[in-house]
């Protein structure tokens, strides 16, 4: 298979990435770099560097004289994430809705990103825009040790499971995040942070119930 030179690097991260989700690579399995990059017409450095961001994703391991491995994430692990994310955008929810005063437009770009997405039917890509609105938030309270401890949760490798494990419609999930933008264009910080606490509390209820990973 070859791919064109323009994200090269993104391309191969995103079919891994679809292949460690469908099952195709299970957890243990080598991801090779000489192997992957021969299949994909392409050097290394790419592969490499695609390996060490679904690595830092959580996604792989890579250990010495063992090569890079598929990483198994268990439900359990992805649903103890929700009571710490939910309480963390709570408080950056409140303080965002007075910093950013109504200005509300880089956050509303994220939704409209996420409802183009899943009319073109990429739920991968309007994952992405989910996990960025998200982090606005978080940056948008200017508390610093919050958006640390959130960065360090893997967020997006978590919501990009949790999606998939909770089979939401791609419309649903653009669509539930307007009263949010909705509260912090009013300044409303209570309400604000009481919705983005039901919101994150919601997906790891819906993981639960489903629990298609082991």
């Amino acid at each position: 298979m070859s791919l064109t030179r323009t994200n090269l690097r993104i391309q191969i991260k995103d079919i891994l990435l679809a292949r460690i989700l469908n099952g195709e690579y299970k957890p243990g399995d080598r991801l090779v770099e000489l192997q992957i990059a021969q299949e994909f017409g392409t050097s290394q450095a790419p592969v490499r560097e695609s390996l060490r961001e679904l690595e830092a994703l959580g996604f792989v391991t890579s250990e010495p004289y063992r090569g890079t491995r598929v990483r198994e994430v268990s439900t359990a692990e992805l649903a103890e994430i929700y009571p710490v994310r939910a309480a963390l955008e709570e408080v950056a929810a409140r303080a965002a809705a007075q910093r950013l005063a109504g200005n509300v437009e880089t956050l509303e770009i994220e939704i409209a990103a996420m409802e183009k997405e899943a009319e073109n039917g990429n739920l991968l890509e309007e994952i992405r825009h989910d996990v960025a609105f998200h982090r606005l938030i978080v940056e948008s309270s200017g508390n610093r040790v919050l958006q640390e401890v959130w960065k360090s949760l893997r967020i997006e490798a978590r919501t990009i499971i949790s999606v998939l494990a909770s089979e939401i419609d791609p419309n649903t999930l653009a669509s539930i995040h307007r009263p949010i933008l909705d509260a912090l264009a009013n300044g409303d910080g209570e309400k604000a942070g009481r919705l983005i606490r039901e919101h994150v509390e919601y997906f790891g209820m819906l993981l639960l119930k489903h629990k298609h990973l082991p």
